[in-house]
């Protein structure tokens, strides 16, 4: 097992655990240093506090007794469950089960079970299982909704009158056809060689009140949860889809970033207010692309009134873009996946989700309109939640630098440390462009990447290349970027005085730290369900043959990456023709007496061998020629 520190892993050998769960809190003292490469070594003294009180997984019913085998590959016991207290499970139910006595090492934990979710292969129950064992909050209390249902009133005179009216702006939305709770609108134009761009946000702050049983349970939610088959919402949807969504043709308060932007993509003058706005079209993705892509006469037609518009912005899109990376921004061009299930749920097709010209524009209106936002708020010396990247590790850099030297790149790093600037990082991601591996490179590089979060201090951001960034565009879907709305409305009503700088400082380091832990679980959920679906569309496909990438090389396994983004392994027992071995300097598995090598990056085919439906995992084996 694996301890984990704020600077290094500390690696605990097996019958060392003290007995301790995956996540628990535990005291330690270590046996070993860390030596290069190699991690230290410890020891559990104890058990400090348990972190996993309740665990999901499949019911095996015994005489009288029972056992729940985790469905968390972390947790590697079973948990005995005495007859009285499964709650008449059976063979292949999904349930819930309540630690009552984690064990010691050498006895089994038990507990009880306290939910029947349904049976393993009961449409639906898979993902069910997966959003209760990351105690993903799925219904709202009924405080909730009934707050949200007397908030979301219809807008009053006052409104109108306290604030800009930007309803007869030419304004559109442009979302995923699906998207249900858009909170973002722009408009644009053009005069005197200045670009007059205007991002309106939903302004979620005058529905959701501080310290209100809406606002704690955003809180508690963080974000909202984006599944292959359902949204898991931060907001309850008559708000997130109704009074607090940017809906055409519907008058909506919002907190607009009007930005003067020049000829070279520079922001040049700003301003940040409440409006009111009323959007005349809701686009989505295809139609703005086969506009401007592919100059659709039909749609082109029919969306006259916008037809300049969206070129206009193409073309501010294109400057903003060359500028941000001029300066070193990294721009993953890395297609999504889009996993398509039946009325079932079970996956039936599986593909990469491209980027076109209207996603981009987005992004770059959006990354201006968080960018300008922390800058202004900077400078103000205001109590406020950043969005920051970190530098990566030297040792992924280095890792990163061997993986792709066996494509023929490089990349320059600063000493003989593992230092690198952003633009090292783009470059590389350039020379890819269009390229068989791109999208394995790009992958790689992503996972070479810290992981971005939110802090109070304004540590720059290193994927972007910027020393200012915050979240402000998703109110929505997003708690920090709500708190930042309600930051930004104290200082437009001359509210931010001593006494709330005060208050805003004592709670913002505690909103930051949860949020980008809440992030943290919504990422990982969205993971297991994708991984979970991919799988599961593996299973039709066991003894078919593919072309992949190698994209993983460990001294237990190969890992191969097929160009549906499905990866799989094959494993060190199975290489024929010679004893292998994984040669870590160069990330090679070696033939011992062949010398036969297989690298990082290379093509191999390769037969769909087994697919383990509860550690989401596919089994490769090699095709010989």
């Amino acid at each position: 097992m694996e301890i984990e520190g704020q600077e290094n892993d500390i690696f605990i050998p097996e019958g060392h655990t003290g007995g301790a769960f995956h996540m628990d809190t535990v005291s330690i003292h270590i046996t070993k240093e860390k030596s290069g490469d190699n991690r230290a070594e410890g020891h559990v003294d104890a058990v400090v506090m348990h972190g996993i009180t309740d665990v999901v997984g499949t019911f095996d019913k015994g005489k009288g007794f029972g056992f729940v085998v985790p469905d968390n590959q972390k947790i590697g016991t079973d948990i005995f469950v005495s007859g009285e207290k499964s709650m008449g499970a059976v063979n292949g139910h999904k349930v819930v089960c309540h630690i009552t006595n984690y064990g010691n090492g050498r006895q089994k934990p038990e507990g009880e079970i306290t939910e029947i979710i349904g049976h393993e292969n009961d449409p639906g129950v898979d993902i069910i299982s997966i959003i209760k064992g990351f105690d993903l909050p799925v219904e709202f209390p009924e405080k909730v909704l009934n707050q949200a249902s007397r908030v979301a009133n219809p807008l009053n005179e006052n409104d109108y009158q306290t604030r800009r009216d930007l309803r007869d702006l030419l304004t559109v939305t442009i979302d995923g056809e699906d998207a249900k709770d858009l909170d973002d609108a722009i408009s644009l134009s053009h005069e005197n060689g200045v670009y007059h761009l205007g991002v309106h946000i939903a302004d979620v702050s005058n529905y959701v009140q501080e310290s209100s049983a809406l606002d704690k349970e955003a809180l508690k939610r963080g974000t909202s949860v984006y599944l292959v088959d359902r949204v898991i919402p931060m907001l309850p949807h008559v708000l997130s889809n109704g009074m607090c969504s940017l809906n055409m043709g519907e008058d909506r308060l919002a907190l607009s970033c009007l930005m003067d932007i020049d000829e070279n993509g520079q922001v040049i003058d700003h301003e940040i207010t409440e409006t009111v706005i009323n959007v005349n079209e809701r686009m989505n993705y295809s139609d703005v692309n086969r506009i401007l892509e592919e100059d659709d006469e039909e749609l082109k037609k029919r969306y006259a009134d916008c037809v300049a518009m969206f070129e206009m912005m193409r073309d501010l899109s294109v400057i903003i873009r060359k500028n941000r990376l001029k300066r070193g921004s990294i721009d993953f061009d890395i297609p999504e996946t889009k996993i398509v299930l039946n009325k079932h749920g079970k996956p039936v097709k599986i593909m990469p989700y491209e980027r076109g010209v209207s996603q981009k524009i987005i992004e770059d209106f959006m990354l201006m309109a968080n960018e300008t936002v922390a800058e202004h708020f900077y400078y103000l010396e205001s109590p406020f939640v950043y969005r920051v990247h970190g530098t990566p590790s030297p040792d992924k850099i280095l890792k990163l630098a061997t993986f792709i030297n066996n494509f023929g790149y490089s990349i320059k790093i600063r000493g003989s440390e593992g230092d690198i600037h952003p633009k090292e990082i783009q470059k590389l991601l350039n020379r890819i462009e269009c390229t068989p591996e791109e999208a394995l490179i790009s992958r790689l590089t992503l996972r070479s990447m810290q992981r971005a979060e939110y802090s109070t201090s304004c540590l720059g951001h290193f994927g972007l290349a910027c020393n200012f960034y915050c979240h402000f565009t998703s109110p929505i879907r997003r708690y920090p970027d709500l708190q930042i709305h309600r930051i930004i409305k104290e200082h437009l009503h001359g509210r931010m005085n001593e006494r709330k700088i005060e208050h805003y400082n004592g709670i913002l380091p505690m909103v930051a730290k949860e949020t980008s832990a809440l992030e943290r679980r919504a990422d990982e959920a969205e993971r297991e369900v994708d991984k979970l679906k991919k799988a599961e569309y593996m299973l039709d496909h066991i003894g078919e043959e593919f072309e992949g990438v190698i994209s993983g090389i460990t001294a237990w396994g190969i890992y191969v990456e097929l160009p549906n983004t499905v990866e799989g392994m094959v494993h060190v027992s199975k290489l024929m023709g010679d004893y292998y071995y994984y040669k870590e300097d160069t990330y090679e598995m070696v033939g011992e007496h062949t010398g036969m090598t297989y690298k990082l990056g290379q093509k191999v085919k390769i037969v769909v061998d087994y697919v383990d439906m509860s550690g989401k995992t596919v089994d490769f084996d090699f095709v010989y020629d």
